[in-house]
């Protein structure tokens, strides 16, 4: 088995091998994985956070060492909290990085960073302060930044700047945690999930106070959220229907 991480700021994660193909999530930097399969120009991998899997392009990675990835995969993680921040690499030359970047790989691509960063679980309730940071991202399907998130990586981001495990798609998050009867049972910080004709979840975001809820929907925006699910009052109608509200922490 190979293993790597990610060096750079914001790599795509691709279904299939190919430039062209679907954007399914974006590995950021100081993300670390093991590599299934390595053609010439492509990578498999499956991501160590939340064994997600794709593609990733052999020239946007490290390779690193089993011994490595154990011990990367035993610390506690420790996150850039700036928005946009910049490691030096060994040659001085600087890398912007986003939010949520990992930084316990630094000394292992010799690397410096001198910003804010965080380590530790924080509260439930600065889960809506930190989704508040990513308020007018444009949306965008396989995002994980401020510059383009989707829906479930947008609450996935949140959840991790604030030291909790969420798994990377919405249907998946909402198999986490436990199931509440009401919207009345639901506290800041909770989550919503929405399923479409089918019933396939589809769309999730987290529940504020006063029956609000902050999701990524064309960007991350702030509607009204009833039993019935998301309000959008410029439309005048409900955008999304209410499948399950979820406590995971």
């Amino acid at each position: 088995m190979q293993y790597g991480i990610c060096n750079l700021s914001i790599v795509p994660l691709r279904d299939e091998p190919a430039d062209t193909s679907e954007l399914v999530s974006q590995v950021i930097y100081g993300d670390f994985f093991k590599i299934l399969e390595q053609r010439k120009q492509w990578s498999k991998i499956r991501l160590a956070f939340d064994k997600y899997e794709g593609w990733v392009d052999n020239k946007q990675y490290v390779e690193i060492s089993e011994d490595q990835y154990k011990s990367l995969n035993k610390e506690t993680p420790k996150l850039s909290t700036d928005l946009v921040e910049f490691i030096e690499d060994e040659n001085k030359q600087l890398f912007p990085i986003t939010i949520g970047s990992s930084i316990n790989g630094l000394s292992l691509l010799k690397h410096k960073y001198d910003g804010h960063s965080i380590d530790r679980i924080i509260e439930k309730p600065n889960i809506i302060i930190t989704a508040f940071t990513f308020l007018n991202s444009p949306y965008l399907w396989g995002g994980k930044t401020p510059f383009g998130i989707d829906c479930s990586g947008f609450t996935q981001m949140v959840y991790k700047l604030n030291g909790y495990k969420l798994l990377r798609d919405a249907s998946q998050q909402a198999t986490q945690g436990e199931a509440l009867s009401f919207i009345e049972e639901s506290e800041p910080g909770d989550l919503a999930f929405f399923d479409n004709n089918e019933g396939a979840i589809i769309h999730v975001g987290i529940i504020m106070k006063d029956n609000y809820i902050i999701h990524a929907h064309g960007k991350v925006r702030i509607d009204r959220l009833d039993h019935s699910g998301i309000y959008n009052v410029h439309k005048n109608r409900h955008t999304h229907k209410l499948r399950v509200i979820k406590k995971v922490i």
